[in-house]
């Protein structure tokens, strides 16, 4: 078993596909670590504003089979097969990390850049495993972000419920990217 780090976004419906998607997640791995829920606006696109999330899995699948099932949850939530990399999309569920594995493992690019590129994925990552080392970079998650410019890609922690709890609550003022704003929120 490895722990595996996903990144879940959702940018139509988004309370719904996220919602959907970690019910999804949860049929297929069972315990599901998370983070907050963060809003965020679209990258690489004019869309409508996103909502992502980190979550951990533990998987006993090789990279290439865990790919291919987290296509068939977004196929099944409505993702376009044909779906361009900068669009805006139902439900995205992408492989961040799948233990310390590095360079690309049966056709998934490991650990995924987007990591070390935006907010709304470094952000969660370092919420939920911030002691862990970016298999590349070689520094831990907390300090990726600590030393991440925020400014360049504001977020925002939202309220959000799954399965009848808080998994997410906005923080009154709180935005990544403004002065004061926390190192790694709660």
């Amino acid at each position: 078993m490895s722990r595996v780090w996903l990144g879940v976004g959702s940018n139509i419906q988004r309370e719904r596909h996220i919602t959907a998607g970690l019910e999804a997640l949860a049929g297929l791995c069972g315990e599901l670590v998370l983070s907050g829920v963060y809003d965020s606006q679209a990258i690489g696109f004019a869309g409508q504003p996103f909502l992502n999330l980190v979550v951990g899995i533990d998987s006993g699948l090789s990279p290439g089979q865990l790919y291919s099932q987290l296509r068939a949850i977004e196929y099944a939530h409505g993702r376009p097969a044909n779906a361009g990399r900068f669009s805006a999309r139902q439900l995205d569920i992408d492989i961040l990390t799948h233990g310390q594995l590095s360079g690309t493992v049966e056709g998934v690019e490991l650990p995924r850049p987007e990591i070390l590129e935006n907010a709304f994925v470094l952000c969660p990552l370092a919420q939920v495993a911030g002691a862990q080392l970016h298999p590349v970079a070689g520094r831990t998650y907390a300090q990726l972000w600590a030393s991440y410019d925020r400014a360049s890609q504001p977020i925002a922690r939202v309220d959000f419920q799954w399965r009848g709890r808080w998994i997410s609550r906005a923080e009154p003022g709180w935005r990544a990217g403004h002065p004061g704003a926390a190192p790694v929120p709660r």
